[in-house]
């Protein structure tokens, strides 16, 4: 009777331990848990989810002084092999004619042009500058907001912040998930269909795998 005391203390003890860590990880990606999964679906529909993109084209003239000034940036530029990012006057040209922010993107330079790739979740957008006579253009798509949120489930073109969300979830998910497998085990005992619900999970994707993915 004394041997079973410390055991059901140490049992409870690590029981109350593993639901804490379940519920806190649980709630820290309660929320990332319900987007990864709606998109999920989303992404393995895309071909019978029809998008409607909405295009974008704006156009102008930068003018002489600018270009001047950027044809004399056209050396540096072909020293780092064509990759610069744009001047902070042309940065400024375009944030205060467009309300478009181009800091921290390398522009692709050549002879006679500036092309700067805009990608972005849900959509795409580029800008060019024709050096010989100051024509710039630029051209926003637009997916829609399905898209958008496809492009996070994927972390396409959404910067270091939202890559770090999706580590930490990722973490919390596996927590998550191993806590609930102990959970799982310790109640085992009262539970037959415990383990084979477990194995299912396993099984039933592996025959899949191997019987209809070619």
């Amino acid at each position: 009777m004394t041997a079973t005391r410390p055991d059901n203390r140490r049992r409870a003890y690590w029981l109350k331990t593993l639901h804490e860590w379940h519920w806190v990880s649980s709630a820290i990606c309660l929320i990332g848990m319900i987007l990864f999964s709606v998109t999920g679906f989303t992404l393995n529909h895309a071909g019978q989810i029809e998008a409607k993109p909405a295009v974008t084209k704006l156009s102008g003239t930068v003018d002489e002084p600018l270009r001047a000034a950027l044809e004399k940036l056209l050396p540096a530029a072909r020293a780092q092999k064509g990759k610069a990012p744009l001047p902070s006057e042309l940065q400024a040209w375009v944030q205060a004619h467009w309300d478009i922010g181009t800091a921290g993107r390398d522009a692709e330079w050549s002879d006679d042009e500036i092309y700067l790739s805009l990608p972005r979740p849900g959509g795409d957008a580029w800008l060019r500058l024709n050096l010989a006579d100051g024509e710039i253009e630029y051209e926003r798509t637009d997916r829609g907001w399905l898209s958008y949120l496809n492009d996070l489930h994927k972390g396409r073109n959404t910067g270091a912040a939202w890559s770090w969300f999706i580590d930490i979830f990722a973490g919390a998910a596996l927590v998550f998930s191993i806590t609930g497998l102990f959970i799982l085990k310790m109640h085992a005992g009262n539970r037959p269909f415990t383990w084979p619900m477990v194995g299912m999970g396993l099984v039933i994707p592996v025959l899949l795998a191997l019987l209809f993915i070619h």
